[in-house]
């Protein structure tokens, strides 16, 4: 506790005087003990069996449909209590984190509650009778169970220094709508265990516990995927970027720039997903590259300019077998094109060039130039903010630039340390980068 900021600390002893006091003020009049100790124990398993997500920062659990089905069962005290159970998880957790989260399960159970009876729910076994008139109190409690828990931890977020409540931006209704309606989806369940009550008794606890381990292991299998693609991923960047120890990092920083512009537009969830890959695999073609020629300090050759313009299909071509890249593919393939025809592999204009290429052809032009290179120091954000307005029309698109600019000004940017060469330095190093949109690449035979 003495860890947590003053404020911080204030706030979880509100919540949990809050809490105790819904709890000791009762009224426990017409609560069936026996039935409230069974809510109290699927709800602890429930929230124990939770799958954490987001590198371990967030846990998805199904305790809110054995929160709601109290609501109905034993009223909004009851629902409280049951909540509260939450500091008896069964796993690792300090002492305050435990009590917070009880306090805020209790107060968004009694909340809950007091909506279902406000809005003519009973408390008790629904009979038939209730149906179907009970869905309609209940979704409410369900919604105001949702909304308590969402304000309760973003005021503590917002204590801790977390989050930063600032004025709304455009809002990606898509995502938001799809993770609400998941909550209220699990939550939606509670009624069910409510209804299945009068005929089974508390063998509904048992009915629900074995589909509630059945989602818990199907979730499990889906991190598990996706940790394994995101390893694969990182493979083949670490691959690429031995071929120039200054691009160091380079295919991580896109594939951030790349999913700040994608959020920015406000595209699905999944397409930011996927973009996230195709940033991070953006240059894997280099492979295919000899390391001569991209780290050749003068100026390239015809046939060392056209192994660097083939790039972007190496790249196609080395990762089109993996399944899951889906559109991924096509950024790979097409971030070198430009918007004036004028780029490779096939000299696509305008919106022939398909979205994802466009946003990576920014992400990557960005980092570049905020990155220090073997033949110049790195450029500050305004700097390469300037050189992209510069080229937003013949280069790139206008609404993607516009829309890195607006996410950089409002989240920031780390530029990357500078890179240290390598003990066994190479006697040569690239005075060029085909990144850069600033220095293009030099020919033998052009024109200066």
């Amino acid at each position: 506790m003495q860890t947590l900021p003053a404020v911080a600390r204030l706030y979880v002893c509100l919540v949990c005087l809050g809490a105790t006091v819904t709890m000791l003020l009762g009224p426990y009049t017409g609560i069936d003990p026996r039935r409230l100790v069974l809510l109290a124990v699927l709800f602890v398993i429930a929230e124990s069996i939770s799958t954490m997500v987001d590198s371990g920062k967030t846990g998805i659990s199904p305790s809110s449909s054995a929160s709601l089905a109290a609501v109905v069962l034993v009223g909004p005290v009851g629902a409280a209590i049951v909540g509260f159970s939450s500091c008896l998880v069964l796993r690792r957790q300090g002492a305050v984190k435990r009590l917070f989260n009880g306090a805020q399960f209790a107060l968004a159970g009694y909340a809950g509650g007091h909506a279902f009876q406000l809005l003519g729910g009973g408390r008790g076994v629904p009979d038939p009778d209730s149906f179907p008139w009970i869905v309609l109190p209940f979704t409410v409690a369900t919604l105001v169970h949702t909304v308590v828990n969402a304000l309760l931890v973003a005021g503590l977020m917002w204590c801790l220094g977390v989050v930063r409540f600032q004025r709304p931006r455009k809002v990606r209704w898509r995502p938001l709508a799809t993770l609400e309606l998941s909550s209220i989806g699990y939550g939606m369940l509670g009624l069910f265990i409510a209804a299945i009550w009068n005929a089974v008794g508390a063998f509904a606890v048992l009915l629900v516990l074995l589909p509630l381990f059945i989602a818990r292991w199907a979730f499990d299998q889906y991190v598990a995927e996706q940790r394994a693609h995101d390893a694969t991923l990182a493979t083949l960047c670490q691959a690429v970027e031995t071929k120039d120890y200054y691009t160091r990092g380079h295919c991580v920083r896109v594939s951030k720039a790349s999913v700040m512009i994608a959020e920015e537009l406000g595209l699905h969830a999944e397409r930011v997903h996927t973009i996230r890959y195709a940033g991070m695999l953006h240059d894997v073609g280099k492979l295919g590259v000899p390391t001569k020629v991209l780290q050749k300090p003068g100026k390239l050759t015809e046939e060392e300019f056209a192994a660097i313009q083939l790039h972007p299909m190496r790249g196609f071509e080395i990762v089109r077998e993996i399944g899951f890249l889906d559109e991924a593919l096509e950024g790979i393939m097409h971030h070198h094109e430009r918007m004036d025809g004028r780029g490779y592999p096939m000299g696509l204009a305008g919106k022939e060039i398909p979205e994802f290429a466009r946003i990576i052809s920014v992400a990557d032009a960005f980092d570049c130039m905020t990155s220090t290179r073997s033949y110049r120091n790195a450029r500050s954000v305004e700097e390469a903010f300037a050189e992209l307005r510069r080229g937003s029309g013949p280069q790139f698109d206008p609404e993607m630039v516009d829309a890195l600019i607006r996410a950089v000004g409002r989240d920031g940017w780390t530029t990357p340390d500078v890179v240290e060469p390598p003990d066994d330095d190479v006697a040569e190093v690239a005075q060029q980068d085909h990144d850069d949109p600033s220095a293009p690449l030099r020919v033998a035979g052009e024109k200066e």
